[in-house]
């Protein structure tokens, strides 16, 4: 078996300077022999015709909005690079999926996970979102899908900076700590970027660093030196309360949870079991790095709605503290809830055997 071949999922919304990024990507010498799909949105293959020539091999798919023919052509498009890369006719190190503005990364996720030809071959290297300074925070007033492309991102590329005036980027800095406070963020100087600032942000790999697993968790530590290299992870200020739900307008919620002592195994499993139950088709992404009692090594997990990939153990882990952390990010659930369902994984093996009991209890009574 070799290892899957890494999928960047580039998106953003209509007019955010995707294209202008893809074209840098395909210039990046950190980004090897690079496959690029791109979505033609309509008949009009706008953005297939600003492509440049120096892409090796760029398959345009028809039909509308890549979220929407999920299950079929994408499935296809990239069986198919794999059988041309199997029979020598296409060399190729990555993957990098251009999606339409209007595009959720959900289904795109799902199906990459689900399929049963395309999981094992490929995986998830990142998602990438590119935002406009300009007319970002509009955005995100009218479009669900855009929130949706902005929570679910690895890293937030900000486009435009040049044309935005600081109560503008401040507005936006502060819509972007509600959506997805921990991802970094890179602003793009007309669609510059450092090398390989957008590859290599996958954490589900074998061997992984503790380092590179936290990063991608995206985790709102500070960062002492933020700003310096391109790249901030902004962190809201410690004393202000958590955001009331849906604020702004936002349908998207985000809750974490630090945990400094491991977790029973038994715990972990019913509150998984949980909200996957109650809340599964609100999930968009499930994340952590989670330490078990018992267990030689913690574990990464990552998963969609009710599907997970498989874990991927720290076995090279030097961080010894036993710290726990878990990332919900939801689509119409409160925050509350959220939160509450994290609490969960506070309690000890008595209160989950006294919440069982409660629960069959309630059952057993008649109506």
């Amino acid at each position: 078996m070799t290892d899957p071949i890494p999928v960047t999922l580039l998106t953003g919304f209509l007019g955010a300077g995707k294209t202008t990024l893809l074209n840098r990507l395909l210039h990046d010498p950190a980004g090897g022999r690079i496959a690029v799909v791109v979505n033609e949105f309509g008949e009009a293959g706008l953005d297939h015709d600003l492509i440049e020539d120096s892409a090796e091999d760029v398959v345009l798919m028809s039909g509308g909005c890549l979220c929407c023919s999920i299950r079929g052509d994408l499935s296809r498009t990239l069986t198919s690079l794999l059988a041309r890369r199997a029979h020598g006719d296409l060399a190729f190190d990555r993957v990098v999926i251009e999606t339409t503005g209007l595009a959720d990364p959900g289904p795109i996720l799902h199906t990459l996970l689900v399929d049963r030809l395309l999981a094992p071959n490929y995986a998830l290297d990142g998602i990438v979102t590119a935002v406009d300074m300009v007319l970002g925070a509009a955005t995100l007033d009218q479009h669900p899908e855009a929130q949706a492309q902005v929570a679910m991102a690895d890293r937030i590329v900000l486009t435009k900076s040049d044309l935005a005036d600081t109560d503008t980027g401040a507005a936006i800095a502060a819509r972007l700590n509600r959506l997805n406070a921990g991802a970094k963020r890179i602003t793009a100087e007309k669609g510059a970027l450092p090398a390989g600032a957008l590859f290599g942000l996958g954490a589900l790999r074998n061997p992984m660093t503790p380092e590179h697993a936290l990063d991608w968790l995206a985790q709102p530590d500070p960062d002492p030196l933020a700003g310096l290299s391109g790249l901030t992870r902004p962190t809201p200020p410690a004393d202000l309360p958590p955001p009331a739900h849906h604020a702004g307008g936002d349908r998207i919620a985000t809750a974490s949870l630090r945990l400094p002592e491991p977790i029973p195994a038994q715990v972990f499993d019913f509150w998984l079991d949980t909200l996957i139950a109650l809340r599964g088709e609100n999930i968009l992404r499930l994340k952590g790095i989670v330490h078990i009692e018992g267990a030689l090594h913690p574990f990464v997990f990552h998963g969609v709605q009710h599907i997970f990939e498989p874990p991927v153990p720290l076995t090279h882990s030097a961080q010894s503290d036993g710290t726990s952390r878990v990332v919900i990010i939801a689509r119409d659930v409160p925050d509350s809830d959220l939160r509450d369902s994290l609490s969960l994984l506070q309690m000890t093996p008595d209160d989950l055997f006294k919440a069982q009991g409660m629960t069959v209890h309630a059952l057993e009574q008649p109506l």
